[in-house]
C-alpha cells in the first residue's frame, strides 16, 4: 500500500568495465536519480553518462578531485552524495599494523587495478608512508575472486609478512572471503570496514558501511521529493573505528601490544 516508488538494479559483477554501459541504459530508461552508494567507478561512469539526472554517490576518494562536484559545500551540478574517510587512512592503517607486527619489515598492498582514481592515490600514500616507516612494500593487484589465492601465494613468495587491503568497492563486497583466506594463509591483514573483522580479519580501521548507505538513502529521499544535487552540501563521514580480534591474533600467534588495545574502540574475543 503506499507504493510510489520502483527501484531498477543494476550490478556490473565487480566488472568495472561494464559500469558505463549500466549507467547508459539507466539513463535512457530516465529513472528519476541514480545512486552509487559505495563504488566510485560507479560514480565516474553515472557522471559521464548524464549531466542532468540526479546522482547521489557515496565515495572514499576526493569527489572535487575526481571532478564529480565543484565543491563540497555547493555541488553546482547534478551530483552529491556522501564521503567517507577512505583513502586518507591507508597510512595510517600501515601504521597500525606495522605496530601488531613490527617484526614484518616486508608487507604487501592490495588494490584493484580496474580502478585507478582509488589504487593510483592509495599506492602513492603507501609507498611514502613505508618509507618513514622503514618498510618494504609490494603492491599487488586483485580485480577478481581467481585473484585472490595467486596473491596470497605471491606474498608467500616475497615474504611478506602482512597485508593492507586497499580502499575498494569489489573488496568491500568481499570482507569476508579475504579475512577467511588471510587467516588460512596466517597473514596478519588490515582493512576499511567492521565487516573484515567480524568475518575473521585481524584489524580494521574506518568508518562504516550501513552508515554511508543510510546517509545516500537520505539524500535520495530529500531529491525524490523535489530537493537540487546543487543544493544538497556533500556530507563528509569522519566517524571512524579501530576494531582488533583477539581471537584472530591469537590463532597466528601475535600478542596485541596494549597501546593498541588501549586504542580500540571494539575488541572481538
Amino acid at each position: 500500500m503506499g507504493e510510489n516508488v520502483a527501484v531498477e538494479y543494476r550490478w556490473a559483477e565487480n566488472q568495472n568495465d561494464r559500469l558505463p554501459a549500466l549507467a547508459a541504459d539507466l539513463v535512457r530508461r530516465q529513472v528519476t536519480v541514480i545512486t552509487a552508494p559505495l563504488s566510485t567507478p560507479a560514480a565516474l561512469a553515472a557522471h559521464a553518462a548524464t549531466n542532468t539526472i540526479p546522482i547521489v554517490f557515496g565515495t572514499g576518494a576526493d569527489p572535487v578531485q575526481l571532478g564529480l562536484v565543484a565543491s563540497l559545500n555547493r555541488p553546482g551540478g547534478n551530483m552529491t552524495g556522501v564521503v567517507t574517510l577512505g583513502l586518507e587512512l591507508g597510512a595510517k592503517r600501515l601504521e597500525l599494523l606495522h605496530e601488531m607486527v613490527p617484526r614484518a619489515t616486508t608487507m604487501a598492498l592490495l588494490v584493484n587495478p580496474t580502478s585507478p582514481a582509488l589504487s593510483e592515490p592509495i599506492t602513492r600514500d603507501l609507498q611514502a608512508a613505508a618509507g618513514v616507516l622503514g618498510l618494504n612494500i609490494h603492491v599487488l593487484h586483485a580485480s577478481t575472486e581467481l585473484d585472490f589465492d595467486r596473491v596470497f601465494t605471491t606474498m608467500a613468495q616475497l615474504r611478506a609478512g602482512a597485508l593492507v587491503i586497499g580502499a575498494d568497492a569489489f573488496f568491500s563486497g568481499q570482507a569476508k572471503e579475504l579475512a577467511a583466506l588471510a587467516l588460512r594463509h596466517g597473514v596478519p591483514a588490515i582493512y576499511q570496514y567492521a565487516e573484515f573483522t567480524a568475518g575473521g580479519g585481524l584489524m580494521s580501521y574506518g568508518g562504516s558501511i550501513s552508515d554511508t548507505y543510510r546517509r545516500v538513502g537520505v539524500y535520495v529521499g530529500r531529491i525524490l521529493k523535489g530537493g537540487k544535487p546543487a543544493d544538497l552540501p556533500v556530507e563528509l563521514s569522519t566517524k571512524v573505528e579501530l576494531i582488533i580480534n583477539l581471537k584472530t591474533a591469537k590463532a597466528l600467534g601475535l600478542t596485541v601490544p596494549f597501546t593498541l588495545l588501549g586504542r580500540a574502540d571494539q575488541v572481538i574475543e
